[in-house]
């Protein structure tokens, strides 16, 4: 073999001076664009523009280097970021937004150049430790007691569908008959727990809506009601899934009042705190999440309340032993594991969820916690709820003075909702492009961006008979403080904006 044929094989192996040189490289630009941020547009590329963008920068992958090596690169993946919403950036306010520490992008670094194996604490037990300290602290804020278990995974729709499992196994085992096996979910509640529920096995017509009041919660008289019609019906209901913030405007179902049923009636209580549970974290957010601890299991995402890179969810269970139970099997090819002496080893990722193989999240969990402390993100999330209210009070000062606006329910989180007043006898699909023109008007300017979504024009109405009549909706603006960046002077920029967009659509009208 020649030095030549050497080399070649070796191609993968980069000398000690390559990788500096490409940390270097790669690192400056991610600090770069970190720097940027502030005057960074809020709204990127992303339609028609990021699509030409895409297809622009698509090309078949080489055999050999890219020519020009990393600044080839580096110059692709610059265009490739412009063609996306600028998620990371301060004035980013739509759907529920993810900060992206530092931090953790520094523990990525070394849990990917280490690469250890973290499926079973076996062959990493001081890291899987790390990441069950994490995990602890965790379940006591939440406030969980030492049967908890807790799991890191990809998001909430995971977590979500962790916690789904253990609940229909808690109830039916491995009978594989959930033809009567009943779940419920409130009108307002994310897509990823009926899409769970189908994963799991539960026919989508057992999946049971139940009605919001005027606060869009969960309406827990009408929840009980249902729940007894289908039992006299022969069904066989076995789970609640409350929101701890919904996505629409950050609602929270009624916790302490559905646990209360949940006990009564015997059945599993989850949480989905994906967007909201984190607030538990600082006290006045856990003094509005009053009853969550109640529940037999809680998603939260720290990608959103932990301020944490895309990726990132967590699922707590208040009784582990049934978490294990639904994950846990035994394979022969694991055995070199369980001849080991495993007496007081941490809990096995593996053992409580639904990977084997998988990245060590733990690690950017637990680095941010070391470098900055449990109270600097009390105290960002405390921020949070403030720069909500802030949001809020500006909204109600501009109705009081005669602005045609809206809120479509009060903020309960640091998500709320509003929209342009109806006009008298308008179709209801005016009233949506009208506040569609408004959204564009605010977004056009790009040193905010907002989402919408589509909300009842009268939530919790009831009819003669207090039956909910047949939904209305309307296009609805939202807004989403959650980055760790946002601070006071961008909430004043969306309200300058809000104001410019009023102007703006008020003249229109004229023209």
């Amino acid at each position: 073999m020649t030095d030549r044929d050497e080399a070649t094989l070796k191609a993968l192996e980069l000398e000690p001076a390559q990788r500096a040189a490409w940390l270097e490289q790669f690192g400056g630009f991610a600090l770069a664009h970190l720097a940027g941020l502030e005057d960074a547009p809020a709204v990127g590329l992303v339609g028609a523009a990021g699509n030409q963008i895409a297809r622009e920068l698509s090309a078949p992958i080489p055999e050999a280097p890219l020519p020009g090596g990393p600044a080839a690169v580096l110059e692709i993946l610059g265009r490739a970021v412009t063609a996306s919403l600028n998620t990371a950036g301060a004035g980013y306010l739509a759907y529920v937004p993810g900060g992206g520490l530092y931090a953790s992008a520094l523990a990525d670094l070394v849990s990917n150049c280490v690469n250890r194996y973290t499926g079973q604490a076996s062959a990493a037990p001081a890291l899987c430790q790390l990441e069950d300290d994490a995990l602890r602290w965790l379940a006591r804020e939440f406030g969980y007691d030492v049967d908890a278990r807790g799991l890191l995974t990809s998001g909430g729709s995971t977590a979500n569908f962790a916690a789904i499992v253990a609940a229909r196994h808690q109830h039916f085992g491995d009978s594989g008959d959930y033809s009567r096996a009943l779940a419920y979910v409130s009108t307002q509640s994310h897509h990823s727990v009926a899409k769970s529920l189908r994963l799991a096995g539960i026919p989508l017509a057992n999946v049971r809506q139940v009605r919001t009041d005027a606060r869009l919660r969960m309406d827990v008289e009408a929840l009980t009601r249902q729940l007894h019609a289908d039992r006299a019906a022969g069904g066989r209901p076995f789970l609640i899934v409350a929101a701890a913030g919904t996505t629409n405007t950050g609602a929270i179902d009624p916790l302490p009042a559905l646990a209360e049923l949940c006990a009564r009636e015997r059945l599993w209580l989850h949480v989905d705190g994906a967007y909201g549970g984190a607030f538990v974290l600082c006290d006045e957010g856990r003094a509005r999440l009053v009853g969550m601890s109640r529940a037999d299991s809680i998603t939260f995402d720290p990608h959103k309340g932990m301020f944490l890179p895309y990726g990132t969810g967590c699922l707590l269970v208040r009784d582990g032993a049934a978490l294990r139970r639904v994950h846990h099997l035994a394979a022969d090819y694991l055995q070199d594991f369980d001849a080991q002496d495993r007496r007081g080893e941490p809990p096995n990722p593996s053992e409580y969820g639904p990977e084997l193989s998988r990245d060590f999240r733990g690690l950017r969990v637990w680095l941010p916690l070391m470098l900055h402390g449990a109270g600097a993100f009390r105290r960002a999330l405390t921020e949070k709820l403030a720069l909500a209210e802030r949001v809020h009070a500006g909204l109600r000062a501009r109705v009081a003075a005669g602005a045609p606006l809206e809120l479509a329910a009060p903020p309960e989180l640091s998500a709320l909702a509003f929209r342009l007043t109806r006009r008298a006898g308008e179709p209801a699909p005016a009233w949506s492009e009208r506040n569609a023109a408004l959204l564009d008007a605010i977004n056009r300017r790009a040193r905010v961006f907002l989402s919408s979504t589509n909300l009842p024009t009268r939530p919790g109405a009831r009819d003669a008979s207090g039956e909910q009549p047949a939904a209305e909706v309307v296009l609805t603006l939202r807004v989403c403080v959650l980055s760790f960046r946002t601070h006071a002077r961008h909430i004043d920029l969306l309200l300058e904006d809000l104001d410019a967009a009023l102007a703006e659509l008020a003249a229109r009208d004229r023209v």
